[in-house]
């Protein structure tokens, strides 16, 4: 599935709540308990995400050409948000990564209904995702 295509998908899913950011943010909780677990191994320092609140860990890796994502919060609204991250962009090609405009974002009213420091955080999360897609472009 194309990141476009998945973008669709998850704006479909908030507009089923409506306006009712309640029902949104249950939604977002329940993303991230869906959310793969990370290996102990790569829950290290070094994979926290600079800029978060919450600890956000991260790992990446190449495997047949395309990046698989997996992370983890301590923080259960910011685990939803990695979860939609990780959603959307993992098991993609670097390159659509890099490419990806992420308007979901803004179409499900997320940025404007978090307060600036998650809204910091998803802009740390988005940076480090197209950090790690630019790095493993390049390894390959």
């Amino acid at each position: 599935m194309s990141i476009a295509e998945i973008e669709n998908e998850i704006i479909e899913e908030f507009e089923l709540f409506g306006d009712d950011w309640e029902q949104k943010y249950e939604h977002l909780i329940e993303l991230g308990k869906s959310l793969p677990i990370i290996s102990p191994e790569n829950k290290t320092d070094d994979k926290l995400i600079k800029g978060c609140q919450s600890r956000v860990w991260m790992h990446s890796e190449l495997k047949d050409g395309k990046i698989l994502f997996t992370a983890d919060s301590d923080a259960i609204i910011t685990k939803g948000m990695v979860a939609l991250m990780v959603r959307v962009l993992s098991d993609q090609k670097p390159k659509d990564i890099l490419d990806a405009k992420l308007d979901f974002i803004e179409k499900i009213g997320l940025k404007e209904h978090l307060s600036p420091t998650r809204a910091n955080g998803l802009v740390s999360m988005i940076k480090q995702m197209k950090l790690d897609a630019f790095a493993l472009s390049h390894k390959s």
